[in-house]
């Protein structure tokens, strides 16, 4: 794919998504920070889907982000079910919920994220971003230590 001829909406996308991961990194509460690190993978797979989806008539139900992304992009049907597994638990941290998810899964779904992000990113044909892994030990902490807040 053409990094050149990408669509605007598949920029912006990207963009969104970058921030809900800062969010996320920089959240001190467990519900937000899982809830950001999801809407951060939901939107870079909204990137990948304004680039690939095509017009279409409707026809039947409407589907979610998640169904779409396997369907357009097969190869990355994995991580469309993976992060399909955690909407409801998103939701529920998004409510307010503290006992939606522990600490250790926000953390893990914060990397998760980072790392679909540079999947998609490599997938539009972008230089994907700097990896979380790499931007913790720049600023002096130590991986898989102290969480990513």
């Amino acid at each position: 794919m053409n990094p050149h001829l990408l669509p605007a909406t598949t920029h912006s996308y990207l963009s969104l998504a970058a921030e809900s991961l800062q969010e996320a990194i920089t959240a001190r509460d467990v519900p937000t920070r899982y809830a950001c690190a999801h809407v951060a993978a939901l939107r870079a797979a909204a990137a990948l889907l304004a680039a690939r989806a095509q017009p279409a008539p409707r026809r039947g139900r409407q589907k979610n982000a998640w169904v779409l992304l396997s369907e357009l992009a097969p190869e990355l049907s994995e991580w469309a079910r993976f992060f399909a597994a955690g909407a409801a638990k998103r939701a529920a941290a998004e409510a307010g919920s503290t006992r939606a998810v522990t600490e250790r899964e926000a953390d893990d779904l914060v990397r998760d994220a980072d790392r679909f992000l540079a999947v998609v990113e490599s997938a539009l044909g972008l230089v994907p971003h700097a990896h979380l892994d790499r931007r913790l030990v720049a600023a002096g902490h130590p991986t898989g230590q102290a969480g990513v807040a």
